[in-house]
């Protein structure tokens, strides 16, 4: 049977409906309220609904889901094309309406509430940490105005302003000694709150057997396995373990013409944060590689040779990559190589 196709523009408290059925015909075009919207999806038959991914789609999508409704999110690259018109809220719902129905969109796996309880977990963890990495290049420049010279590091940092503080012939002013003294306190609680927040990624490991799983896997720690979790569950939007680390951004940019093709640099589309963790999780493991003589370990090695360091540290991140997916995927256990 065929479904009616609907598009909405999402927002704050107006929200714009753009509605046809299977011939084309136009059901519904107009802004609603907030308050109308759920009252009005509940009077449409079972439809397909396409929306925008931002901040309110997840939860829109499931509670259009509870009243039957089939829900698609999708990212605005694939809506900005169909877009006819002045750029307004009507003609965007009319473009998702059509981008909806288009068989080469890509859509978004609508996130439970508990997925997005840990992705908050995240976001506010990395908030913190860009806090104290401002806050301590701040404490740093700080102590150079009075021609104290702290050491690089966040451990040397830390260390280096207690002893600032107490030594009584560098000449700091009272006034300064406060400010100093103020700021490291400062420094304690975000790192307190840091070291609480990462004590929660140990607890959400030791309930989910996958991410246990996904841990063995070398160069992912707790961090790195919740936010995988989190943002794909087992990975069914993905058809194989390339098609993860390509929307990570992990493979070549591509610029092919006339049968010859060229590849550049890594596209760095799809999960900035997510990527990152992986390269991250990567260079660790290249990092320590030294005299281990396991296969992983020569074949970093022989990478390294071949391609240089940070092409390497990229290459074991993609290849990370498929190793996660294949395991949340085929359920299957990992086995060193």
């Amino acid at each position: 049977m065929s479904l009616s196709i609907y598009g909405i523009d999402l927002a704050k408290h107006s929200f714009s409906i753009h509605g046809e059925d299977e011939q084309g015909k136009i059901l519904i075009h107009k802004t609603i309220t907030r308050s109308k919207v759920l009252s009005t999806f509940a009077n449409i038959p079972p439809a397909i609904v396409g929306m925008e991914a931002c901040g309110a789609s997840h939860y829109w999508a499931r509670e259009l889901t509870k009243l039957g409704h089939t829900v698609r999110i999708m990212a605005s690259k694939y809506v900005t094309p169909f877009r006819t018109g002045a750029k307004n809220d009507l003609n965007d719902a009319v473009a998702i309406c059509v981008a909806v129905t288009r068989p080469s969109t890509r859509f978004v796996k609508i996130k439970s509430p508990d997925q997005q309880a840990i992705l908050l977990l995240h976001r506010a963890r990395d908030n913190w940490v860009h806090e104290r990495t401002a806050l301590l290049n701040q404490l740093r420049a700080m102590l150079a105005e009075f021609g104290i010279i702290a050491p690089k590091g966040r451990h040397a940092i830390q260390k280096a302003i207690p002893e600032a503080l107490e030594d009584a012939e560098n000449q700091l002013p009272d006034l300064a000694r406060a400010i100093l003294s103020d700021s490291y306190e400062h420094l304690l609680n975000i790192n307190k709150r840091i070291a609480d927040q990462e004590r929660c990624f140990d607890m959400l490991v030791s309930r989910s057997h996958n991410a246990q799983k996904i841990m063995k896997v070398a160069g992912i720690g707790p961090i790195t396995a919740t936010a995988v979790i989190a943002s794909i569950g087992k990975g069914e939007q993905f058809d194989k373990g390339r098609d993860f680390a390509a929307w990570l951004g992990l493979v070549p940019s591509q610029y092919s013409t006339g049968g010859k093709p060229r590849l550049g640099r890594i596209t760095k589309k799809g999960d900035k944060y997510l990527r990152t963790l992986l390269v991250h999780g990567a260079r660790a493991v290249i990092s320590a590689i030294g005299n281990k003589t396991d296969r992983l370990s020569l074949w970093c090695k022989n990478l390294v040779e071949r391609r240089g360091f940070k092409r390497a540290i990229v290459a074991l991140a993609a290849k990370n990559a498929r190793i996660i997916w294949s395991l949340l995927s085929n359920g299957t256990e990992y086995q060193p190589i």
